[in-house]
């Protein structure tokens, strides 16, 4: 297990499984302060020790004694197969952007696997560029799947007022991409910025008067290879252009959901800067034919 102890000493910090009535209350609090929890509470500690105790993967990241961060999932089964389905992973907003939510996915494969498992999946809203980038570029996930309206109203301070459309991520474990990913092997921006230029947009976009990308229509997925642009910074368009927010969801969706029609894959998320602007993209490719045409 000596690469999830490195990843967690990189991000300085104890991971461990939890066992404690006061471990898990800690993750309730680390929940509200994650995503500013109103009217949809937190997954409860009973709910927490129930699925830890039964086949379960409840971690917690510790700043000494402090608990930062924690990632909870349970087991899955689709068609016969068995996965671990990883419900949510949350890190106080101070340790953010200190590789904490990366230690906890290094430490949760280590014991998926040791379980018996080569694949977790989770969702994640397609419109959060951040989640994007980590769970494609950094950790080597492959999005599958686009759920719209996933989980309906939600109260709290990142989905209120937007719709909570998801993408399914599979993360196969074994995958030789990635291992590579987790062992910092990315392409060069040179590179990512080159597939971006080398491939053909899904969504038009154009810059509006506050100095954001508005999206204008979809366009029908012909070529081999396509990008899929997003916000770059969601929260900068709920702020300076709220009105175009749904906008961006509707398009997303529709995007995302004609190219899996037409049996496109998600290869990789970019963020790249072109012209000056920083902006974020979804490479995408025709999945090969296997019925011989």
């Amino acid at each position: 297990m000596r690469s999830e102890r490195a990843a967690g000493d990189g991000a300085g910090m104890t991971l461990r499984l939890l066992s404690s009535p006061e471990e898990y209350r800690a993750v309730e609090e680390v929940q509200r302060e994650a995503w500013g929890l109103g009217g949809d509470g937190p997954v409860p500690a009973t709910i927490q020790r129930a699925i830890q105790d039964n086949g379960g993967i409840l971690l917690g990241a510790f700043d000494k004694d402090r608990m930062v961060g924690f990632t909870l999932g349970f087991l899955g089964r689709e068609e016969g197969r068995l996965y671990h389905y990883s419900h949510m992973t949350g890190v106080r907003p101070p340790y953010q952007n200190r590789s904490v939510g990366f230690a906890l996915k290094v430490r949760q494969r280590a014991e998926a696997l040791a379980q018996g498992l080569d694949e977790i999946r989770w969702t994640f809203d397609p419109l959060q560029s951040r989640n994007a980038f980590f769970n494609i570029h950094r950790l080597g996930g492959t999005p599958d799947r686009y759920y719209p309206r996933y989980y309906g109203t939600m109260r709290d301070a990142l989905n209120e007022g937007l719709e909570t459309d998801r993408l399914r991520l599979v993360w196969r474990l074994k995958d030789p991409r990635v291992e590579a990913r987790l062992a910092g092997e990315c392409p060069t921006s040179e590179e990512d910025e080159k597939r971006v230029r080398e491939s053909t947009p899904l969504v038009e976009t154009a810059l509006g008067d506050q100095g954001l990308r508005r999206p204008a229509h979809v366009r029908p997925p012909e070529a081999d290879r396509v990008h899929l642009e997003i916000p770059p910074d969601l929260h900068a368009v709920r702020t300076r252009d709220p009105g175009v927010t749904r906008r961006w969801r509707d398009v997303t969706r529709e995007a995302f959901l004609q190219a899996f029609a037409h049996q496109y894959r998600v290869d990789d998320f970019v963020t790249v800067r072109l012209g000056g602007e920083r902006r974020s993209f979804y490479l995408c490719s025709r999945a090969e034919r296997t019925d011989g045409a």
